[in-house]
């Protein structure tokens, strides 16, 4: 009987039903460049949960078509190795098996949450088996979540092997033994069936054609001797033996595919590897995993790539606090929006880049990190609920920063109100007439009235926008993004007093058909002896002092303010601080005491450049103002929206004519005159 020998085929799974084998290192143990983590990362195996099985991805594509398998993974000597099976049928799985087969060195990456981390600074520690140098982030405790296909994996030592599903073929080769035939004696040679050649996986290169049949004579055989030979006849229910000359064909035609194979995966490039390869009957997988080591030994040392590691930490308010302090925006003033802790939280991530909040937005919604941040990354990262959100907040913390940090004129010498639409709302005040009248012997009490005077205010509202540019996040340029909302907030706080000063000098006619300041109100002084003086502002005062409600009683509400041009600044402030005045002139002025009686007004000074400046209608050097105190006699109204006195910054969308995202600043203010009888105007001069 001949011997029977038997060969392994690799064969794709069919139909899209099959399985593929996988196995590799995830994770080396080292360090790791993270994107939006400011040092290097290093995961401690020791500290991570690592579930039963664990999704196979492809890039960290976490949707149901990223899905293209399940893998166990365990840690062994301070690497986390992995082990499972790619399913075949998608488009992602189909393409990674191909690949694989064709040679390509695919890798592999993790996917992890992080529950706790600490920065080591200074020194070295030992983590997975292995000193780190500081500085690193220490990342002690995790989970893993997934593990996924990449180009190139979390750092130089991961790789994987992709092996095709491994199918015994029930192809036997008979090597058939030599036939003889006894005849009379005589030993006639009988040709024998060819000889088959085994077909094992590691075979030599193919012959240039099907070997030739040997052919073998056997001795002529004694009549007492038993021939040494024996044929067995072929019977029915036997199989018939195999085409030699087919299975020598297809054993030549399979020697030839491997060492094609061969040179495919070498690709030209390891002549060594192929030689040796094609001369030791190589495999598939003998051939890649020599390959991938000598292409790894070609690799210039490099750090490692980034992971993708999901910060569980950080949460939509933390990322709002850490970007706020790298904006500039005070700690106690954050604590008091925002929380302590939150703030605390948020201290060790205030040097986050821009890039990074783009990257921990999307992690915070499950989307995808890529490890470059091109147009469609942005378009992504601004598609998320909190980014927009974030940028907002503290582009308006910032404005706010900067408007409350400007010094407001109008909000000392006016009131304030809210305005609940921006209609012309209509401003009325009681006004007593009448003096109290004593009770009579009988007891009775005797009418009083009031009359309602009329003001009114109206809103406006003032806006802008601006822009997140692609170039600002490209280049981490928080600073110029914030810029925009900063200068804002100055120009809100301006434009607050630009409406005041554009009104008051103006002089506007009120509802009683008569200008703001005129000698029909009684509080205008005019003429050469207006010019501020020390007589001209006694004279002020008195005019203030007199002036008389709508039954002709005093108002009796003293002047508080003395508002001013830059240009009498300083004399407004001799006029009335110093304790004494020196006088000289005339005989009206020869004896005068020492006293200065201005000084004892308590006159507060505010000077500001809008009364001079030429844009504004009105605009003098000379002429100065005489303010009561807001609150105790109205002169300006200042009119907010519903309580809002701030602007208020709100996002757009994405433009598709602009690499960026919209944001605007609006503001909703309106400043009207209330009552003549708190303000006195002097022109200063005789015009």
């Amino acid at each position: 009987m001949g011997k029977t020998s038997e060969y392994l085929e690799i064969t794709a799974a069919k139909d899209g039903g099959g399985k593929h084998k996988v196995a590799g290192v995830a994770y080396g143990g080292g360090k790791m460049r993270l994107f939006g983590w400011s040092r290097p990362v290093v995961v401690d195996l020791s500290g991570m949960t690592v579930p039963e099985s664990v999704p196979l991805l492809a890039n960290h594509e976490n949707h149901t078509l990223g899905r293209i398998g399940v893998v166990a993974t365990k840690a062994e000597d301070g690497h986390l190795v992995m082990s499972g099976e790619i399913v075949a049928g998608g488009e992602l799985a189909e393409a990674i098996v191909a690949q694989g087969k064709a040679g390509a060195d695919w890798q592999l990456s993790i996917g992890a949450e992080v529950d706790a981390a600490e920065l080591v600074q200074e020194g070295k520690r030992k983590v997975n088996g292995a000193e780190h140098e500081a500085p690193f982030y220490h990342v002690t405790k995790s989970t893993l979540r997934e593990v996924s296909v990449v180009a190139v994996g979390a750092d130089r030592s991961t790789h994987m092997t992709v092996t095709a599903k491994l199918e015994l073929k029930g192809n036997s080769i008979m090597e058939p033994s030599i036939k003889g035939t006894g005849n009379g004696g005589q030993g006639t040679g009988t040709p024998a069936a060819p000889t088959t050649p085994t077909a094992p996986a590691a075979a030599p290169a193919a012959p240039a054609e099907a070997p030739k049949p040997v052919t073998a004579s056997a001795p002529a055989a004694q009549p007492s001797e038993t021939p040494k030979t024996v044929v067995a006849a072929a019977t029915p229910s036997q199989e018939p033996a195999p085409d030699a000359k087919a299975i020598a064909a297809e054993a030549i035609k399979a020697e030839r595919e491997r060492v094609a194979m061969i040179k495919g995966v070498c690709g030209g490039e390891f002549a060594d590897i192929e030689a040796k390869a094609v001369a030791e009957g190589w495999d598939r997988n003998r051939v890649n995993e020599e390959v991938l080591k000598a292409y790894r030994a070609k690799q210039p040392t490099t750090s490692a790539p980034a992971v993708v590691v999901k910060k569980s930490g950080m949460t939509e308010k933390t990322l709002e606090a850490a970007l706020s302090l790298r904006a500039g925006i005070d700690g106690d003033t954050l604590a008091k929006d925002m929380g302590e802790e939150t703030v605390e939280a948020a201290m060790k991530d205030c040097d986050i880049p821009l890039q990074g909040v783009l990257a921990e937005c999307m992690r915070l919604e499950g989307m995808n990190v890529p490890r470059t941040f091109d147009n469609s990354a942005i378009k992504a990262a601004f598609s998320t609920v909190s980014l927009p959100g974030i940028l907002s907040n503290v582009a308006q913390k910032k404005l706010l920063q900067a408007y409350r940090a400007q010094p407001i004129i109008a909000t000392s010498l006016c009131t304030s109100a809210d305005l609940s639409d921006f209609k012309e709302n209509q401003r009325f005040r009681l006004t007593d007439i009448g003096d109290l009248k004593p009770v009579g012997a009988d007891g009775e009490i005797k009418d009083g009235g009031v009359s309602e005077e009329k003001a009114v205010n109206q809103l406006d509202t003032y806006a802008k926008k601006f822009c997140l540019t692609r170039k600002m996040i490209i280049n981490d340029d928080l600073g110029a993004f914030l810029k925009v909302p900063t200068a804002m907030g100055n120009r809100a706080a301006r434009l607050v007093d630009q409406l005041f000063f554009q009104r008051l000098m103006a002089n506007p006619t009120m509802v009683d058909g008569k200008p703001l300041f005129s000698t029909n109100h009684r509080n205008l002084l005019t003429g050469a002896t207006s010019a501020l003086s020390a007589d001209s502002l006694k004279k002020a005062i008195k005019v203030f002092l007199d002036q008389t409600d709508a039954d002709g009683q005093p108002v009796n509400v003293e002047p508080s303010i003395l508002l001013v041009p830059t240009a009498l600044k300083f004399l407004a402030v001799e006029l009335t601080r110093g304790a004494a005045l020196m006088m000289s002139g005339g005989a009206e002025n020869t004896i005068r005491p020492t006293l200065n009686v201005l000084a004892e007004q308590n006159l507060q000074i505010v000077s500001s450049p809008y009364l001079s400046n030429a844009k504004y209608d009105g605009a003098s050097d000379a002429a100065w103002y005489l303010f009561g105190r807001p609150g105790t006699v109205d002169t300006f109204e200042i009119g907010y929206l519903k309580g809002k006195r701030t602007p208020t910054v709100e996002r757009g969308d994405l433009d598709f004519n602009v690499l960026g995202i919209w944001f605007r600043v609006y503001f909703d203010v309106g400043i009207r005159e209330q009552d003549h009888r708190g303000m006195v105007k002097s022109n200063g001069a005789a015009a």
